[in-house]
């Protein structure tokens, strides 16, 4: 399965889809909107869409499964996927690395992606106070020394000795470079499975820290931790933490605040804050987890008027009486 994330345990197929989530490979095998091959999705009026093709190519009229991708129920609801599955790899390899600011992280991401090439499969960043929360709420040791900084790499291949050379050898650069202060490699299941969970269970941790804000934003990948320090300073002792991690390889921060209750102002101080500073950078709102209820009426942040506009056309055209996932994605004055 190209698709893979944290909520890999309880999450829905569909309900990827119908979301467009974007997972821990995406630098590797791209989104759902490249590897879902066909749809079938059951309509408001109850006609069931057969575009359920397992075909490469077809360029016969209009592509219509995008519609459905990333759509969050709102046009029709997703009962059957085909989707493109690729090997899976022979070799994989997972390295913890630690920097000591963020300028050196996107230099190594540059060094990374120049010296794995094709075997990269994943490039993911948590910071300390990332790394605090899980020490604290769920006992996970840190695996190197204390860094303001974590990478975790994923390499997969089909060759282990020439996916070891092309690592040892980067390793190496970084290293020599002082782009990274320290490092740890797991080529066992095992030891892979737990330098992943450094990364993973950060939304675990977050839950015991106290009630959570959560934004999903997508932003030019040299800004992205820019808006986790500017937030911080701006919101100064009011929050409990924030924290910021996510896929540098695609330019998708979660950026995440914890209080020790629900807050309402506290909420006002983030939002809109939050979409102002991410507008100004030609950034996305949502990244990849949708809009749903609470964010609907802050889509023109990212989308200009005649694009709502035309979404909300497309809307009426396939729910005219707006029975498929109700107050979801569109905003209030299209109703």
């Amino acid at each position: 399965m190209p698709l893979d994330l944290g909520a890999k345990g309880s999450c829905q197929i569909g309900g990827n889809v119908a979301t467009n989530a974007g997972g821990l490979r995406l630098l590797r095998y791209g989104s759902l909107h490249g590897t879902v091959l066909g749809l079938e999705v059951v309509l408001a009026d109850g006609q069931v869409l057969d575009c359920l093709s397992t075909l490469r190519k077809d360029n016969t009229g209009y592509d219509l499964k995008q519609l459905f991708i990333g759509s969050e129920g709102t046009l029709g609801v997703i009962t059957a996927v085909s989707i493109l599955c690729p090997r899976k790899p022979k070799s994989v390899n997972v390295v913890f690395l630690g920097c000591e600011t963020f300028d050196q992280l996107l230099k190594t991401f540059q060094l990374c992606k120049g010296m794995l090439g094709e075997i990269l499969s994943a490039f993911e960043f948590l910071d300390s106070e990332c790394m605090r929360l899980l020490n604290t709420h769920l006992k996970l040791a840190n695996p190197i020394s204390d860094c303001p900084f974590y990478i975790v790499i994923e390499t997969s291949g089909s060759d282990s000795d020439h996916d070891s050379q092309k690592l040892h050898n980067f390793l190496e650069e970084a290293m020599t470079s002082l782009l990274v202060t320290d490092g740890t490699v797991a080529t066992e299941e095992s030891k892979i499975k737990t330098l992943w969970s450094m990364r993973e269970r950060v939304t675990e941790a977050l839950t015991h820290d106290g009630f959570t804000y959560k934004y999903d934003i997508s932003l030019p990948v040299e800004r992205i931790y820019q808006l986790v320090t500017d937030m911080r300073q701006h919101l100064g002792a009011r929050a409990r933490s924030v924290v910021g991690y996510g896929h540098v390889g695609d330019g998708n921060l979660h950026l995440n605040i914890t209080s020790s209750a629900k807050d309402p102002a506290l909420l006002a101080s983030i939002e809109p804050f939050v979409y102002e500073w991410t507008a100004r950078f030609q950034g996305s709102i949502s990244a990849e987890h949708g809009l749903g209820l609470k964010k609907r009426n802050y889509i023109y942040y990212s989308k200009s008027r005649p694009t709502v506009a035309v979404m909300g056309k497309m809307k009426t055209l396939l729910d005219p009486k707006g029975i498929l996932n109700p107050y979801k994605t569109l905003p209030d004055d299209l109703k």
